[in-house]
């Protein structure tokens, strides 16, 4: 019986490396799993001139970016040239994490041939509206947007990229980070998991043509794992994300589960995300 693999996608200014301890557990289950990087992440990042430190903030700001041009077309391609050669071996199970949804959104739309399962962890599947549209909604309402925000710098139609000096974070802007992405880690969990951050992010978060098309997205069975402790995306919007889908595809639903944390800590202590995985393999497997 050919054995199927749990492709994993990560967010904005993240990479593969942050996917460890959840392959460790997944290991330890006898899930096989593969970490990618989308393009401009992980080892194939460039590191803006000034970013290091002593940091040089002139430099930083104006620093050209090699993630400019970079677009959600180039993602899916990377995605499927990858994913092709790995289904080769076996069924693929892709789990998307908060931007990497749009991603995998648009790789379902395009090869849902390559796919055999969608699994979506707090991440952005769009449906009704274009991925950026849906932090202007009601549900992103009690979301601290400035956080993030007064880490840019730069001009992104100039750098062609967006660009946030993790590094450069005060004590305070780090509590505020922290209280968004990760208030149930500890201070050093959440230092930790900052410190893999990469400073520059592309622009390109989709249009309509990249929203979840029924034809196509909408034949892959899927389940959203909802992260309870979210504030980055709040239980509300991943909720409107599930109702959107399901209401695309009704002979299709989301299988639903649960997870008690943040955007990020299911990430750092991943035990029960492994079990969740680990049970949506064996039903694959089981096909």
């Amino acid at each position: 019986m050919s054995e199927p693999t749990v492709v994993l996608i990560h967010g904005a200014f993240a990479n593969s490396l942050t996917f460890a301890p959840l392959q460790a557990e997944l290991a330890a289950r006898g899930v096989r799993s593969a970490a990618l990087d989308l393009p401009g992440h992980g080892f194939s990042a460039v590191i803006p001139d000034g970013y290091q430190s002593p940091q040089d903030l002139e430099a930083l700001t104006t620093a050209p970016s090699a993630m400019a041009g970079v677009s959600l077309a180039d993602n899916v391609a990377h995605l499927a040239e990858a994913i092709g050669r790995l289904r080769a071996t076996g069924p693929v199970i892709a789990l998307a994490h908060s931007r990497g949804g749009i991603a995998l959104t648009a790789l379902g739309n395009a090869h849902p041939e390559l796919l055999d399962h969608l699994v979506y962890t707090s991440a952005w599947a769009p449906v009704d509206l274009e991925a950026a549209a849906y932090n202007a909604e009601p549900e992103m309402a009690d979301v601290d947007a400035g956080v993030l925000a007064s880490l840019l710098v730069g001009d992104p139609g100039q750098l062609g990229a967006l660009r946030c000096n993790f590094r450069g974070a005060t004590g305070e802007q780090l509590a505020s980070l922290k209280a968004l992405f990760s208030a149930d880690a500890t201070a050093d969990e959440f230092l930790t998991f900052v410190s893999t951050f990469q400073p520059d992010e592309n622009l390109d978060a989709g249009g309509p043509d990249d929203r979840a098309q029924a034809g196509t997205w909408g034949t892959i069975p899927r389940t959203f794992i909802r992260l309870g402790e979210d504030r980055s995306i709040p239980l509300l919007m991943q909720d409107r994300l599930i109702r959107e889908g399901d209401a695309l595809t009704p002979d299709n639903p989301y299988r639903v589960i649960t997870l008690d944390s943040s955007h990020l800590r299911w990430l750092i202590r991943p035990t029960e995300a492994a079990d969740a995985i680990a049970g949506i393999v064996a039903e694959v497997r089981a096909r």
